[in-house]
């Protein structure tokens, strides 16, 4: 017999869950010293946007043909 896995969903939706990331990055990002490591935080923190992400997932002409 299979047993059922045990998903738990996520606390916010995939836009506010990348948008909060983008926060935290930037606020470690401020705490850091000009120079590699705190421009490779914030470049992460920019490419954490969920606006062009989250509108290609969501809109359905973006998708692939099978």
């Amino acid at each position: 017999m299979t047993e059922k896995r045990n998903r738990k969903r996520p606390a916010g939706s995939f836009a506010d869950r990348l948008a909060s990331d983008a926060v935290r990055l930037l606020e470690q990002a401020s705490r850091l010293e000009p120079g590699g490591a705190r421009g490779a935080s914030e470049e992460s923190a920019s490419q954490q946007d969920g606006a062009g992400i989250n509108a290609r997932l969501i809109t359905p002409a973006s998708r692939l043909p099978i």
